[in-house]
């Protein structure tokens, strides 16, 4: 049986990759944030009624994926109480619905959960200590969305870039056309993650999930390998053809901004691994086929 597919926020940077990635032979309904919005409690249930009947009726399974966040991190400081709107309390009437309909539900989170001062890769067991707004209310949301409906599964990413919308890959690219040299922060580490990749990953999950498996309740899925904001611009600029010797290494206290960022934030995908899912490919890899293939930059 295929799978009907409802994704919030289907018009930002990964819900249009999900969209994307989707077979051929389901039903994707992806709402932009306008569309649906999901501090809207009503019309989250509305909505998720519509889904749930129309795909039963037809004959697929019904599944949905939460692409929607507040993810404006700095911004986010100071727009505290919209950004929990977004990413705590829209996602538990996501739940809610999703519980009240028995739809299974896929809700993408953040590495920023994590204090990021670790020495390894994070498990999905590790403690939470965010340190930013944004983190805060990303965790909160994973909370009440675990604390709602117990067929709800929570992704943690991180460093995403694709296609669609801004990012680390295209700001690079845009920057590299306007200055001789750019300073690039040295001493955060993480794993860059294609956002296309990423989609496959929870589409492979949501048919997993929509047959009853996966009983893992919080997964991480990144690119594999981890390397710094640097290394990640130099291996951008290699990519593009152009001299990587041209960005230069900075420390996180050069460039201040208003929400702290994670020194260390890779995670384990170990869990995702041990559930039988396909681990996402190594981000250098998947940074070679994004701009090779012209999705980026």
């Amino acid at each position: 049986m295929a799978l009907a597919l409802l994704v919030p926020g289907g018009r930002g940077q990964l819900g249009q990759d999900v969209v994307a990635a989707a077979p051929d032979d389901g039903l994707v309904h992806a709402p932009s944030s306008a569309e649906l919005d999901l501090t809207d409690a009503s019309a989250v249930a509305d909505a998720v009624a519509v889904f749930a009947a129309s795909a039963r009726d037809t004959g697929f399974r019904p599944v949905v994926v939460n692409t929607a966040a507040y993810t404006a991190v700095d911004a986010a400081e100071t727009d505290a109480d919209r950004a929990a709107e977004v990413n705590a309390t829209g996602p538990e009437h996501l739940a809610a619905s999703c519980r009240d309909h028995n739809v299974p539900l896929i809700h993408v989170s953040t590495d920023y959960v994590f204090p990021g001062d670790g020495t390894r890769p994070y498990e999905p067991t590790d403690e939470t200590a965010p340190k930013s707004v944004y983190g805060r209310t990303k965790l909160d949301g994973e909370q009440r969305v675990l604390s709602t409906w117990d067929r709800s599964w929570v992704v943690r990413t991180a460093w995403v870039y694709g296609e669609h919308g801004n990012n680390f890959v295209k700001t690079m690219a845009r920057l590299a056309g306007a200055n001789d040299t750019l300073s690039v922060v040295d001493d955060q580490v993480g794993s860059p993650t294609w956002s296309l990749d990423l989609a496959h990953g929870l589409l492979e999950l949501a048919t997993t999930v929509s047959g009853g498996g996966t009983p893992a309740r919080v997964l991480h899925a990144t690119g594999g390998g981890e390397t710094t904001w640097c290394g990640f611009a130099r291996a951008i600029f290699t990519e593009l053809g152009l001299d990587p010797t041209r960005v230069h290494p900075c420390t996180t206290a050069d460039f201040p901004r208003p929400a702290p960022r994670p020194a260390y934030s890779v995670l384990s995908n170990k869990a995702w691994t041990d559930a039988g899912l396909t681990p996402l490919r190594h981000w250098q890899e998947a940074l070679t086929t994004a701009i090779k293939t012209n999705a980026l930059p």
